[in-house]
């Protein structure tokens, strides 16, 4: 089992661009879901699977267990998937010794753009880079089930 702590935010200018090490197409879905918990497949670049299980509510700390599955068995599972399929493009961004998962969203989604930052200490305001906008961990409408299975939130940074 690993502990899945997080951040979350908006993003406010293109200033990552610049530093974007990694671009990775993600096609994301989500098969089951219930308070406190989902059941989410992610199949990266068309060519790998993810079978993802996160347990618990916290804004910032969850359970999460994750296991590769063989492709061909998470598209035949893309018919079971409840909600919207997410697309998006995830860019790794390096600052200060910290990855950012900065996320591009396309698709019904599309201009909704969130950086991510998982570690397990708090980072001081400091120590982030300029490029993030307004801080959303919490705000469950920015959540990837909810993204799925909500309505589309308004971007404002």
């Amino acid at each position: 089992m690993g502990k899945e702590v997080e951040r979350k935010f908006l993003v406010s200018s293109t200033a990552w661009r610049e530093l974007a090490e990694a671009d990775i197409g993600i096609l994301q879905f989500y098969l089951a879901t219930a308070p406190g918990r989902t059941v989410r497949i992610r199949i990266s670049d068309g060519a790998s699977a993810k079978l993802t299980l996160k347990f618990g509510s916290g804004a910032r700390e969850r359970d999460e267990y994750e296991y590769p599955i063989p492709l061909a068995d998470a598209l035949e599972m893309l018919d079971f998937a409840i909600g919207r399929v997410i697309e998006k493009t995830r860019h790794h961004v390096r600052h200060r010794g910290y990855l950012y998962e900065v996320d591009v969203f396309g698709g019904a989604l599309a201009g909704l753009v969130v950086a991510e930052l998982e570690t397990p200490e708090d980072v001081p305001d400091e120590m982030l880079p300029d490029w993030l906008g307004r801080e959303v961990t919490g705000e469950q409408k920015f959540y990837n089930a909810s993204l799925a299975l909500g309505g589309i939130p308004e971007i404002a940074a």
